[in-house]
């Protein structure tokens, strides 16, 4: 059953635009996932500008998962890793306890004409995890699960779906998918989750004969067995999983509880975040407004 549709919030991020979905008024979270960015697609004539890297941040309580349809990002923290991500390759990196990390566009980012697009997006980690040690899993071309039916290319990007399972630990239920429908073809949902979600990144598909194009955010109940079809050649982002509880969100900071998060703050304010090893010149200093922990169901 779809129950809404969210649209996109678009900020201007350094110079190229992104589309937040999540968390949004009407959704803060779908399963475990409470943040779902859609960055780019963008070209810089004159090669990406050094104020759109990322520099050194803080996360906490929450894994981070990075994925690119063009352009790479350069990926480092402060648990000693140092990876460059691609096209089809997953970055799955777990704050835990804490991490400090950075972004870069460098290498081709930096020569004219580059482009850069893909999705970033937080799952939140159950009670029981939010304080595990930090850590960082790559996987490069080749290593993620594909499943080929009739039109459908659907890459399991993390989690479990449609018989397959990504290697690395998710923590919770969930399962997050890369779909490219050809015009005509049909995709199904991943059933045995209480909350479902698809996000067209490009294309039109149709669902209960109304159309959505890019940038809609289709939400499902666990009720059902919805069927996407393309009406264009399309892809499409698969995500959902079981909700893990009430969740407080502050700037990179995600806990089950308010004082954590404050003690986050101090701790990065006070310098006792450790940079990464190979991006400790400069780092993203604490917000100045204050803000109250926002709490997300």
């Amino acid at each position: 059953m779809l129950t809404q549709v969210i649209n996109p919030l678009r900020k201007d991020l350094r110079g190229f635009e992104v589309a937040r979905l999540l968390p949004s008024v009407q959704q803060r979270s779908v399963g475990p996932f409470v943040f779902f960015d859609h960055m780019g697609p963008a070209e810089f004539r004159d090669g990406a500008p050094r104020s759109a890297d990322v520099r050194p941040h803080p996360h906490i309580g929450l894994a981070t998962l990075t994925y690119l349809f063009d352009g790479q990002i350069m990926h480092r923290d402060s648990t000693g890793v140092e990876q460059g991500i691609r096209p089809g390759e997953v970055n799955w990196m777990v704050a835990g306890s804490g991490i400090s990390h950075s972004e870069r566009f460098e290498g081709p980012l930096r020569e004219p004409g580059a482009r850069i697009e893909g999705i970033q997006t937080w799952i939140a980690l159950p009670d029981r995890d939010e304080e595990t040690d930090p850590g960082f899993v790559h996987l490069g071309v080749g290593k993620v699960p594909v499943l080929t039916d009739r039109g459908l290319t659907a890459s399991v990007v993390a989690g479990a779906a449609f018989g397959y399972a990504e290697p690395f630990k998710t923590f919770s239920p969930l399962f997050y998918v890369h779909a490219v429908l050809e015009a005509g073809c049909s995709c199904p949902m991943p059933n045995g989750y209480s909350e479902r979600a698809a996000y067209v990144v490009s294309g039109v598909v149709s669902f209960e004969g109304r159309e959505y194009r890019k940038g809609d955010m289709l939400i499902f109940s666990s009720v059902g067995e919805p069927t996407l079809m393309a009406v264009s050649q399309s892809i499409v982002m698969l995500l959902g999983g079981e909700p893990i509880g009430q969740r407080h969100m502050w700037w990179n900071f995600v806990s089950s509880r308010k004082e954590r998060i404050e003690q986050a703050k101090a701790d990065w304010k006070a310098g006792r975040f450790k940079l990464p090893d190979h991006d400790a010149e400069e780092f993203t200093p604490l917000p100045d407004e204050p803000q109250a922990p926002q709490p997300m169901s």
